[in-house]
């Protein structure tokens, strides 16, 4: 199986990979109170549709690049220019 994530799109400025952004809550043990921790992800968008700000899904796929790990699913919510 592999691994999902959504996240909103940092950077579109290379051809073919974008920069996605994941934010994810998590639970402090001793204060109780939720932290939010983001990664950045390189992910493979051959067709070159999601713009920067789009909310996206990728997935996991194997090395590309040095940096790319990750291949679009789907655009989930697309910002209007």
């Amino acid at each position: 199986m592999k691994k999902m994530k959504i996240g909103r799109v940092v950077s579109d400025r290379m051809e073919k990979t974008i920069v996605v952004q994941v934010e994810e809550r998590q639970l402090h043990k001793r204060y109780r109170k939720y932290i939010r921790r983001h990664n950045k992800f390189y992910a493979h968008d051959p067709l070159q549709i999601a713009g920067t700000g789009d909310l996206v899904k990728i997935e996991e796929a194997r090395p590309l690049s040095r940096l790319k790990r990750w291949r679009l699913v789907e655009v989930i919510e697309k910002v209007e220019a």
